[in-house]
């Protein structure tokens, strides 16, 4: 009976641990949907709304990048996006950071169209910065995946910005 009880307990203990490390697992999965493979690590915010109250809070500047799941731009994108370990870290750390598979009603978020993908940052005065562009004059803030430097730069130049002007 003993050795029974010691196998059926330890069986319990197995079953009660795995189930454990499953809703561990799922917990860990919740910010995953948020980010959408442009980097598990970062915190990601729901919505615009939350991303300028968390701006203005934090005085981070909002990086807002708008993409749709079938554009193989964005798939490109996000790729180089998610691998760049200077773009994570910098998102990571000194960004609010929201993408978003919809268009806003802030008008400002498209001043020269709704196209995908788009990167654009709001300072935390909630001004829309129409001054970081990317290098394509039909499309301004629009990046390919061989642009991640420019992207580190127009990151770097929010950045600056904020200490600069406000």
């Amino acid at each position: 009976i003993m050795l029974h009880s010691t196998l059926a307990l330890s069986l319990l203990l197995i079953a009660v641990s795995s189930n454990l490390a499953m809703a561990i697992k799922k917990e860990k999965r919740v910010p995953q949907t948020l980010s959408r493979g442009w980097g598990d690590d970062i915190t990601w915010v729901q919505t615009y709304e939350e991303g300028l109250y968390q701006a203005k809070k934090s005085n981070k500047p909002l990086m807002v990048i708008h993409h749709l799941e079938d554009c193989q731009y964005c798939q490109a994108l996000k790729k180089a996006f998610a691998e760049n370990e200077e773009i994570q870290e910098m998102a990571q750390n000194n960004f609010i950071m929201l993408n978003l598979m919809h268009e806003t009603t802030d008008k400002n978020l498209s001043p020269d169209g709704q196209y995908v993908p788009r990167i654009m940052f709001v300072d935390p005065s909630l001004t829309v910065r129409a001054d970081i562009t990317g290098r394509y004059s039909n499309r301004l803030y629009t990046y390919e995946p061989q642009d991640m430097p420019i992207l580190i730069e127009n990151m770097k130049k929010a950045l600056r910005l904020i200490q600069t002007e406000l």
